[in-house]
C-alpha cells in the first residue's frame, strides 16, 4: 500500500497516479477537507492560469465523468481552484473512500527498528503512525509519499530565523499567512495600524487588500516591514510573463510612490514589547522602533520534519530539500529560480527507497515551487514506487517561460517559479 500525507493539488495528484498504475493508495489529510492549507488564502488569486494547474492523470479520472477544464487561460481565486478541482477529485468514486481528512501525520519508522539500528532494514515494513481525534493507529505501507506541504508551519518574526522576544507573548496580535483583510478579517484591522512583514508575494498581496480597506471610513493605516534591504521577489509587469503575479509588482511600486504606503527597510526585528495604550512595540536590532495595533506574518514557511526523525532520510543544512535538489533551488543563488525538471532521483534517500517527500516541503525552506512541478514529482515518483524506471526517469514537464526575476546580487535569471 502507498500513503500520501496531505489532500493539496500534488498529494491528489500522487494518488490519482497511484490509481492509474493499479496501486493501493490511501490518502491522509490533517484538515477537515481537500486543499484546507489553499482554503486558508482562498480569497488570492493564483499567478498561475488552469492550463498549469491541471493533472493529467487527475484529468483523466474526471474527464469520463463529464467534468470540463476551466479556461486554460483564466486565472482561479484559491477557493475557485479548490472548488472547481479539488473538491470534485474528492468526491470521485475512485478516490472518495480512500482520502481521510481530520487525521494527522505523527510519526513514521520501520517495523522493529528504530533509527540507529542498522541490519536488516531493507526487509522492515513501514509503519507511519496517524491520529484522528483520539485514535491513534499504526499503518503499514510499502511506501510513502509525504505532501503534506509548509503552509501551517510558518516562519517566525525574529531576524536571525527564532521567535523575536517576546514574540509567543503577543501571538494573539499576530496573525501568521494572508488573513482576508476585505472579507472575515474586516473588523479586526479596520480602524487600526498594522504592520505586514515579508517582502515576497504573500506580503504584497496583504499589503494591497489592506490599502483598499483604508480607503473606506476608520483612519486604516498599514506599514510595510522588510527585513531586508528591498522585496527582492517583486518584480514590475514588463519582466514577469505570469501577469497577475507581475501586476503585483506594478501595484506595490505605485503604492509605495503615492506615498499611499509607508515602509521600513532594513528593518531586523530583535523583539516585541508593549506599548502605551495596549499597542505593539516592534524593535528592531539597530534600535528603530515601530507601534502598531496589529502584525501580518507574511514570512514564509519551513517544512515540518519531526514526524520523519525516524527514518534515515538525508537534508541538506541549510534548505532542508534533499542534498541532489538543493543547489538548483538555492535562493542565495537566485531568488525566484530556474529550477530544471527533476523527479524521483534528485527526490530519493538512498538509505529509505520508499520514502519520498513531494510538493512544497520537496523545496524545504525555498519558497519557489512551482504546482506543475509538484505534479511531475508526483508522476515520476509513483512510476519509481511502481519499478518503472523508465517512466520515472522520463521528463514530461513543460514549463512556462514565467519571467525574469532580480537575485541578492542583482542579477537577473530566467524561468522564475
Amino acid at each position: 500500500m502507498v500513503i500520501v500525507i496531505g489532500a493539496g493539488p500534488v498529494g491528489l495528484a500522487a494518488a490519482a497516479q497511484a490509481l492509474a498504475r493499479g496501486l493501493n493508495v490511501q490518502v491522509f489529510e490533517r484538515g477537515d477537507e481537500v486543499g484546507r492549507n489553499i482554503v486558508d488564502w482562498g480569497h488570492i488569486r493564483l499567478f498561475s492560469p488552469w492550463r498549469y494547474l491541471i493533472d493529467d492523470a487527475c484529468s483523466a479520472l474526471l474527464e469520463p465523468g463529464g467534468w470540463r477544464r476551466p479556461d486554460p487561460e483564466e486565472i482561479p481565486l484559491g477557493h475557485e481552484f479548490v472548488q472547481r478541482y479539488l473538491r470534485p477529485l474528492a468526491e470521485h468514486p475512485r478516490l472518495r473512500e480512500r482520502i481521510h481528512t481530520g487525521t494527522e501525520f505523527v510519526q513514521a519508522s520501520l517495523q522493529g527498528f528504530d533509527k540507529v539500528k542498522g541490519s536488516g532494514r531493507q526487509a522492515a515494513k513501514l509503519l507511519v503512525r496517524l491520529r484522528r481525534g483520539a485514535d491513534v493507529r499504526d499503518w503499514e505501507a510499502g511506501a510513502l509519499i509525504d505532501a503534506s506541504g509548509v503552509w501551517q508551519n510558518h516562519n517566525p518574526l525574529g531576524a536571525n530565523g527564532l521567535p523575536a522576544l517576546g514574540e509567543a507573548e503577543f501571538r494573539g496580535r499576530i496573525h501568521y499567512g494572508s488573513p482576508d483583510v476585505l472579507g472575515t478579517a474586516k473588523k479586526r484591522y479596520v480602524g487600526r495600524r498594522t504592520a505586514v512583514v515579508g517582502g515576497g508575494h504573500t506580503a504584497a498581496n496583504v499589503l494591497l487588500n489592506l490599502l483598499t480597506l483604508a480607503q473606506e471610513p476608520g483612519n486604516t493605516e498599514v506599514l510595510w516591514v522588510l527585513r531586508g534591504d528591498r522585496a527582492s521577489q517583486l518584480q514590475p509587469r514588463e519582466n514577469d510573463q505570469l501577469p497577475a503575479r507581475g501586476a503585483l509588482g506594478n501595484a506595490v511600486a505605485d503604492a509605495l510612490a503615492a506615498q499611499h504606503l509607508s515602509q521600513l527597510r532594513s528593518f531586523r526585528i530583535q523583539r516585541l514589547a508593549l506599548a502605551p495604550n495596549g499597542r505593539v512595540e516592534i524593535i528592531a536590532e539597530d534600535g528603530r522602533r515601530a507601534v502598531v495595533d496589529e502584525i501580518i506574518a507574511s514570512t514564509g514557511q519551513r517544512p515540518q520534519l519531526e514526524p520523519l526523525r525516524e527514518l534515515r532520510l538525508e537534508f541538506d543544512p541549510i534548505l532542508e530539500s534533499t542534498p541532489q535538489l538543493a543547489p538548483h533551488i538555492d535562493p542565495n543563488e537566485h531568488s525566484c529560480g530556474d529550477v530544471k525538471p527533476h523527479g524521483w532521483r534528485e527526490l530519493r534517500h538512498p538509505q529509505e527507497p520508499d520514502v519520498y517527500v513531494i510538493g512544497a516541503k520537496s523545496y524545504g525552506r525555498a519558497p519557489t515551487f512551482l504546482m506543475a512541478t509538484g505534479y511531475e514529482q508526483a508522476r515520476s515518483v509513483v512510476a519509481a514506487i511502481d519499478g518503472d524506471i523508465e517512466a520515472a526517469d522520463r521528463v514530461e514537464l513543460v514549463l512556462p517561460q514565467t519571467g525574469v526575476c532580480g537575485t541578492g546580487g542583482g542579477q537577473t535569471v530566467a524561468g522564475c517559479c
